[in-house]
């Protein structure tokens, strides 16, 4: 069977754009912050160079200005003349003082002297927007950089699912594993069932999406993630798979998302974790193989054997039969 669209890729990335805003696209500059955080690295890079590239060159101007319009570069700057900034003589040395004023490095052959009311107005000005600026721009980068999404690629979940029988039950089974040894607090995993469906009315639902029950009334959907776990879900009659036999299940056309969401142990940051089974990746009458096993004082994990899964003896039928 040649593959067909995803909703939720295998990597957790979500095959959805947004299309003929029209005139909603200002609600995007109405959380400017959010915004460029949600940009890519190259477009954040651009205009963060941009916005201090051109905030230096207008600062720079507007000093520059200052000293043109009192006559102060074509005077001598000594005890019979007091310039409104010491030794300034041209646009270099305007942008010079700005950069030692912005970085507050202060060499002190520069300075504004008390005789210049407009530089010291200017002057305060130019210490407010500084702070805005940095405040907004490297705020922006830092909460960026600090983004748990990286975090994500070092939780795994098994390549296919599986259906066979667990504790005399028939159960869809997946398999979930943290690379890193830092922990997932709170981890807590949720399950749904994508598929088009047409109500009773005649409506057509191209994505309906349903929950498929994870152990939500036990509490087994809440994770103690230090090693790999298997996750189950029940085909009883309250699941949407209750009548979903083998034979069946060649002609079913459906997409599992799983979320896996924890606090990352180490920055305190919620972290989310996707991925999605299709039909063709549920295996029937297959259980995976084990990954544990006892060494000299701890647990081993065999994580070559993540993905591997072998085929025991489970009925060709439905739940429901």
């Amino acid at each position: 069977r040649r593959e067909r669209q995803r909703f939720v890729d295998k990597n957790g990335r979500c095959n959805v754009q947004h299309g003929n805003l029209g005139g909603e696209t200002s609600r995007y500059l109405s959380d400017l912050f959010t915004t460029l955080v949600d940009l890519k690295w190259r477009w954040n890079l651009l205009i963060f160079l941009l916005t201090y590239t051109v905030a230096w060159l207008v600062m720079a101007s507007m000093w520059w200005g200052i000293a043109y319009l009192r006559g102060d570069l074509h005077q001598a700057h000594g005890d019979t003349y007091s310039p409104c900034v010491a030794n300034v003589y041209n646009f270099p040395s305007a942008f010079l003082f700005f950069i030692e004023t912005e970085a507050t490095i202060g060499y002190g052959h520069r300075y504004i002297t008390e005789r210049c009311p407009e530089g010291i107005v200017l002057f305060l000005f130019q210490s407010l927007l500084g702070s805005v600026v940095d405040a907004f721009l490297i705020g922006c980068m830092f909460i960026k950089m600090s983004q748990p999404k990286k975090r994500a690629e070092t939780l795994m979940f098994s390549r296919a699912a599986v259906i066979s029988q667990r504790d005399a039950k028939l159960c869809l089974m997946f398999r979930v594993g943290n690379l890193r040894n830092s922990h997932m607090v709170s981890a807590q995993i949720r399950c749904k069932l994508i598929k088009s469906r047409q109500t009773p009315e005649g409506e057509f639902l191209p994505l309906d999406q349903c929950e498929l029950d994870v152990g939500f009334g036990t509490g087994a959907d809440q994770l103690f993630l230090v090693s790999p776990l298997t996750i189950c879900h029940e085909i009883n009659s309250e699941s949407p798979f209750f009548c979903l036999s083998q034979r069946s299940l060649r002609s079913e056309q459906f997409e599992i998302v799983v979320i896996l969401e924890g606090i990352v142990e180490t920055t305190g940051m919620t972290c989310q974790a996707r991925t999605s089974y299709t039909e063709d990746e549920v295996l029937w009458g297959h259980r995976f193989l084990p990954v544990m096993s006892l060494e000299d004082g701890f647990f081993r994990v065999d994580y070559s054997q993540f993905h591997a899964t072998f085929e025991v003896p489970t009925p060709p039928y439905s739940a429901k039969e």
